[in-house]
Order: structure tokens, then sequence, then C-alpha cells
């Protein structure tokens, strides 16, 4: 009797000497997501700088691109979905396959190679990109709940440590391509196996590094393969509503131009710039030495941009001051002076983010898709017409934007 006593005694003691677990570290999932993109960008930012000049016969380079956009933008519409089935870790690891094949290809470019791989990473594309948004986002939230820190602290946080480390992807891939590629004799580029050899070595360490990601971050939650199906079901059903209310909003039909033309300055830098502009002064491989130099000032302006925006007005500043510089350089080019001769956060409340981010990748990536599928038919001078004209059209539409968002504020603020 005794020892039931004691044992009883005892069990308390036991209880409170169990080790209390410490709350999980989510800055390592953080660290490990913003280096294996850091190693899978630096390998395909470069290559496809180089696809317009390098995979020139038939413009292979050039309408493959258009290919992987065109692809980008259709199964943009349902990359949630994917992701929500597959879970965002199993979404991220299949998104870096995409890029590896594309890269694959690249060592030996024809049409069966290339436009089997570029639709291919138009899908993995949407999946990579929503599943990391997906991923970050829940590892904040996870982050945050179980530190006790203001949860938009963390986010903005993980957010700007992981888009920091993914701006330098140009300068370091772009530096890596102009160490390899050599010029030679008529036109010819040597150095550009080795260069994707390189390649496909940073982003397999990429895709082993994304294999380390905690398979449960933050808030995510696990569902059973019933779940799933009906939660693939629901967002099949409910998706054509959630964009067209977003299509059916003034405010984002004001700002698809603002999107599309982002999207046409990209491809316009892809692939108008380095192949007219960059390339008959330095040569192909005077092109990663250029856009290093592109790569290092968009990262420095994106840091300053996200520094100084504090409110609607500063981004009218941005806006402006940024329309004003490219309008110039546009006509400059066109005049042949060359040397060969922050917003929906805004605008749109968390539950109505999706439908908003759906809208700006499909309109983004079609619009990078008509850039390359447009290059290899019209000349230099009329594509940097249509850039002026996409310019001034989406500027409009932001100021109308921007007069409409003070418009509401001032009424609701007097009310």
């Amino acid at each position: 009797m005794a020892s039931v006593v004691s044992n009883d005694e005892e069990a308390p003691l036991i209880v409170d000497n169990l080790p209390i677990q410490a709350p999980k570290n989510y800055t390592r999932d953080v660290h490990i997501l913003s280096s294996a993109f850091l190693l899978i960008f630096l390998a395909y930012g470069a290559a496809q700088n180089l696809e317009s000049t390098l995979n020139t016969e038939e413009d292979l380079g050039t309408i493959s691109l258009g290919i992987l956009y065109l692809s980008f933008t259709f199964f943009s519409l349902v990359a949630s979905v994917v992701v929500r089935l597959l879970g965002s870790k199993n979404a991220l690891i299949l998104g870096t396959t995409g890029y590896w094949l594309f890269i694959a290809a690249n060592l030996r470019p024809t049409w069966y190679t290339m436009v089997p791989a570029s639709v291919y990473l138009g899908f993995t594309a949407s999946i990579i990109w929503v599943g990391e948004g997906t991923y970050l986002t829940s590892t904040a939230q996870g982050h945050a709940t179980d530190y006790n820190l203001h949860e938009g602290a963390v986010i903005g946080n993980f957010n700007g440590e992981f888009w920091g480390l993914f701006a330098c992807h140009q300068l370091i891939g772009n530096l890596v391509s102009l160490a390899l590629l050599r010029d030679g004799k008529e036109g010819s580029t040597s150095g550009t196996t080795l260069l994707f050899i390189v390649f496909l070595f940073s982003m397999t360490l990429g895709t082993i590094l994304m294999c380390f990601l905690s398979k449960n971050s933050g808030n995510e939650k696990q569902v059973g393969q019933s779940d799933a199906a009906d939660s693939v079901y629901s967002s099949l059903i409910s998706l054509p509503k959630l964009l067209s209310r977003t299509l059916s909003d003034v405010r984002m039909l004001l700002i698809i131009p603002l999107i599309a033309y982002s999207g046409l300055q990209q491809a316009f830098v892809w692939a108008e710039f380095t192949k007219y502009v960059v390339t008959p002064v330095l040569g192909v491989s005077g092109v990663g030495g250029s856009m290093a130099v592109y790569g290092a000032i968009d990262a420095i302006c994106s840091l300053a941009a996200g520094r100084l925006t504090s409110g609607l007005p500063t981004i009218t500043l941005i806006v402006s001051g940024g329309a004003f510089v490219h309008a110039i350089v546009f006509f400059l080019l066109l005049l042949n002076y060359s040397l060969t001769s922050g917003v929906l956060g805004i605008l749109y409340p968390l539950h109505d983010m999706e439908g908003a981010f759906a809208q700006l990748k499909v309109w983004q990536s079609a619009s990078i898709a008509v850039v390359f599928f447009l290059s290899p038919c019209i000349s230099l001078q009329a594509m940097l017409v249509i850039m002026l004209v996409s310019l001034f059209l989406s500027y409009a539409g932001f100021l109308l934007l921007t007069l409409k968002v003070e418009k509401a504020f001032f009424s609701s603020s007097s009310s």
C-alpha cells in the first residue's frame, strides 16, 4: 500500500521533469527557400537573356520563350488549385523540374527539345511561384504565432530577405555568363556547353535544397485525399467567379495596363535590348556583363523604392519618375541614339488578393508572350513605338486610378 502511495506521489515529479519543447524557428526555412531560388534563377535568368542571341536559327530562342509565357499565362489560372492539392513544399520541388529541363534542352536546342520544355516550364513556373507565396506567408504566420510577434512585421522581414537575395540572381548569373562565354570568328560563340552544364549544376543544388524545407510550415493545413479533392473541386467552381469579380472592378481595369506594361518591359529587355542594342556592340559574350549591371541597378532601385514607399502619393511619384525615364530611353533608341548609331496590396483586402494575384500573373505573362511572338516579325523601331504607346496608356490608367482611390478616400473620411 505504501508503495502505491509512493508511486502516486512520484508521478507529478516525472511529468514536471519532461523537457519543454521550444517553438520552431522558421527562419531556417526562409534561408533555405531564398538560397534555393537564387541558385535556380541565377541560371534561368541568365539563360533567358541569351535565348534571342544564341538560338537564332528560325528564331527558335525567341519563339520558345513566347510559348513558355503563353503556357505560363494559361496555367496561372489553375496554379493555386494544383498547389492546394500537392501542398506548397511538393509544389516547390515540382516547380524546379521545369527550369532544369529547359536548361537541359539548351544543350541540344531544336524544335523537338525546346518547345516541349517551354510548355512544361510554363506549367511548373506557375506552380513554383504560387507555392513560394503560399509557403513564405504560412512560414511567417507560424513564426509570428509561436513567438508572439506582429504578423505584418514578420511577413515583411521574411519577404525582405527572400526578395533581397532573389534580386541578386541577375547579377550573379550574368557574371557567370560573362566569365564563360567567348566570341569566336564570324559571329560564333564558344563556351555555351560549359555554361549550361554549370547552370544545370546550380539548379540541381537548388532542387536539393528545396527537399530540406519543413513539410508543414506555419499555418498551412494538411488535408486528406477526400478533403483535397473537395477543396480542388470547390476551387475550380469558384475560380471563374473570382476572376470575373476582379475584372468587374474598375480599379483592376485601370491597373491592368500597368501590369501588362511591366511584362512588356521585361520581355523587351530580354528579347530586343540584348539582341539589337547589346550584341552588335559587345557581342554575345557581352550580354552577360550588360545584364549583370542591369540586374545590380534593378536590385538597388527595387530596395530603394521599397524603402521610400509609404502610401499612394509616394507610389505615384515613383511610377511617374519611372515612366519618365522609360519614355526618354525609348525615344533615344527610336531616334537611333545608341552605341551602334506595391499597388495591389493597397487596393485589395486579404480575401480578394487571390483573384488580384491571378490577374497579375495572367496579364503580365500574356504580355511577355506577345513580345516574344512579335519580335521575329517586326523591327526594333516598331517595337519601340508599341512600348511607348503602352507606356502612355498604362501611365494614364494609373493616374486615373490614383484619382479614383483618393476621391474614395476623402469621401469616406468626410462621411
